[in-house]
């Protein structure tokens, strides 16, 4: 995946001397994201839901899968009742991972027991911070947990878990848009990009 020329795509002009490429274009994810919400319509179409979004860069990939699989609910024979959760994940520091995950809101998913629940990821990387959710989740003896991650990076770092869903596959670089952030910057950009190290050292905290 070697991206696209910024000056092909509207980019907010604060950001412009920020990025190197545009790795995945806005519609392109919205395409994808449609394609999922399909087959988990599909795959757990007989089974009571409770979506769990992992907070902060997951919830543009939550609000617009749960669209579509509203959509879907309302215009085709098979539908899932639906219901949201939410929980917060922090792990980075700047482009760095902090080593250890730290987990808000984890104490109220008492209502997951015997139910359904497809966890809303924004991006896995080692997968490190997966597991540790997953190991929290399974306290709460939920029915089925299924991972849908929009993306999953080709890191040597990689621990080996792959999610039950996956978007798009990405090169071992740090991603910015679609809420994907750089110390909270950059969660208003549409498309998915790399972020250069000019950048990097600006937004540094």
């Amino acid at each position: 995946m070697k991206g696209h020329d910024l000056d092909l795509f509207c980019v907010p002009r604060h950001y412009e001397n920020d990025l190197d490429k545009v790795i995945i274009p806005h519609g392109l994810i919205m395409d994808r994201t449609e394609r999922l919400a399909r087959d988990i319509i599909r795959d757990m179409g007989e089974h009571h839901i409770v979506a769990l979004c992992v907070l902060k860069g997951g919830y543009k990939f939550f609000a617009d899968l749960l669209d579509y699989i509203k959509a879907l609910n309302q215009n085709s024979d098979k539908s899932v009742p639906l219901t949201v959760d939410f929980i917060r994940v922090k792990s980075y520091c700047n482009d760095k991972s902090t080593n250890s995950v730290k987990v808000i809101g984890g104490d109220e998913l008492s209502n997951l027991s015997g139910k359904v629940s497809p966890q809303m990821f924004d991006i896995v990387e080692t997968g490190r911070t997966m597991q540790t959710l997953l190991s929290l989740l399974s306290e709460c003896n939920p029915k089925m947990v299924k991972v849908v991650s929009l993306l999953v990076k080709r890191t040597p770092r990689s621990s080996g878990y792959r999610p039950d869903y996956i978007g798009f596959e990405v090169p071992d670089a740090f991603l910015v848009g679609y809420a994907l952030d750089y110390n909270e910057y950059f969660r208003d950009l549409s498309h998915i990009c790399i972020l250069n190290d000019q950048a990097k050292e600006k937004y540094k905290v």
